[in-house]
């Protein structure tokens, strides 16, 4: 199998075990997650790196501002862009999320951690 193959067959096995995990759709903590690690990221570049449309993001983002889950404010950086940030039910919604993932995770011995951390050291590279 080529490595390309095998990206493929990984990222499809790994959104599948996600989803099983994200109530209301695994974009929505994709969000949530990416609000929580680049506070100071303007929605524009969180858009680009989900790789979605602007209208999807559009809705979505709405979605969760209305749930209570997150902010769109005005990017301190830059007064023309716009900025998302979890609000305290956002951060706990996020949380929980993650905690029922390593509830899945906790049987994981160490080689395959070290391959994971080794997977994403190489694909930062690459992006």
């Amino acid at each position: 199998m080529k490595i390309a193959q095998k990206f493929l067959e990984i990222e499809t096995l790994i959104e599948n075990l996600l989803k099983k995990h994200a109530e209301g759709g695994l974009l929505k903590y994709k969000v949530l997650s990416y609000a929580s690690v680049y506070e100071n990221l303007s929605v524009s570049m969180i858009i680009e790196k989900l790789g979605i449309k602007k209208s999807n993001f559009a809705l979505l983002a709405a979605q969760l501002e209305k749930e209570g889950l997150l902010e769109i404010k005005q990017a301190s950086v830059d007064r023309r862009c716009r900025s998302l940030f979890l609000t305290e039910k956002g951060k706990q919604c996020l949380e929980n999320f993650f905690d029922s993932l390593e509830e899945s995770f906790s049987q994981i011995d160490i080689e395959t951690e070290d391959a994971a951390d080794k997977i994403c050291t190489y694909l930062n590279k690459r992006i």
